[in-house]
């Protein structure tokens, strides 16, 4: 079965209208567009497009930050993108390894869009896609169907320069944050960021066995060397760079600190999800992910 006639009977077997409402469309400035996904984790509802989502429109085509967490996924966001503009999506860059940074490429690349990369944030999906793909069909059941693993076409170690309808996107890999891969997006002329999952918004961050903490912190300082006015985060809506701060780099040093006191003083991993976060405590997913955030800062730490 070829991959179209694939997408068609799939479209037909789950119709995208009772998602519709899934994603919600934000004005950043001209020509560019925050597609926000929902804050709570992966469900059948959200097909895997629990993050936020960036769209630039070009006199070539359109650029996507992101494909969506799955083939669905992606056919969800596709039909977002056509409320905004009947334009092709030549383009879509990943900017990290997390699953809905990369799962729905296969959808795009059916398309005739170009996805690109880098090195790193491949190396950490085909470490991690196994096990992303078991999660995912315990969390979107049927939602998954259709979805195979399709990395980048074009990929790149630390930088890369996209030339495309007049508008110069700079795409830059500056180490471990989230996931090991990475990257943020600038677009000068739009005096815009995306940022992936360097920056959180509205909800905690996580800092799992695949993140560092202690890097993070150093591609944050990296994208907010460019002083954007405008951000497009990996998870909530379009922000500042005051927000971005607040949420995310203040939060990753607050946790260093306080796990770095916390083994000064001799304490055990036990005790680290004691330590004083309550300034986040207003944030999305705080309960759920605050503890176990402490934990692998630990863990990190400890033998630094």
């Amino acid at each position: 079965m070829t991959t179209m006639i694939r997408a068609s009977l799939l479209a037909c077997a789950f119709p995208l209208a009772a998602h519709a409402d899934v994603l919600d469309i934000q004005p950043v400035t001209e020509n560019v567009w925050a597609i926000v996904g929902p804050l709570e984790q992966r469900n059948p509802e959200n097909l895997g497009n629990n993050a936020t989502f960036g769209l630039v429109v070009t006199d070539a085509g359109a650029v996507l930050m992101d494909p969506g967490g799955s083939w669905r996924g992606a056919e969800m966001l596709h039909a977002t993108i056509r409320r905004i503009t009947d334009a092709p999506v030549t383009h879509v860059i990943n900017t990290g390894g997390q699953d809905h940074r990369w799962l729905g490429n296969g959808y795009w690349q059916a398309q005739g869009a170009t996805v690109i990369a880098s090195d790193a944030a491949v190396a950490d999906q085909k470490a991690r896609g196994s096990m992303q793909m078991t999660g995912l069909s315990q969390l979107i059941g049927d939602g998954l169907a259709g979805t195979e693993p399709s990395h980048a076409d074009v990929t790149f170690e630390a930088d890369y320069t996209l030339e495309h309808g007049g508008m110069t996107f700079q795409i830059m890999h500056r180490g471990q944050a989230h996931t090991p891969g990475d990257s943020f997006v600038w677009l000068d002329s739009a005096d815009t960021m995306f940022t992936g999952d360097i920056v959180y918004v509205d909800r905690i961050l996580g800092n799992g066995s695949q993140s560092n903490a202690k890097s993070w912190i150093d591609a944050f300082e990296a994208m907010a060397a460019f002083d954007p006015t405008h951000i497009v985060p990996g998870h909530g809506p379009a922000t500042d760079m005051a927000t971005a701060r607040a949420d995310t780099y203040d939060y990753l040093v607050n946790l260093r600190n306080r796990i770095g006191a916390l083994l000064d003083e001799g304490g055990s991993i036990l005790e680290a999800p004691g330590i004083d976060q309550s300034a986040w405590a207003r944030l999305v997913e705080f309960d759920s992910l605050a503890g176990r955030n402490a934990q692998a800062t630990y863990e990190q730490m400890e033998w630094e």
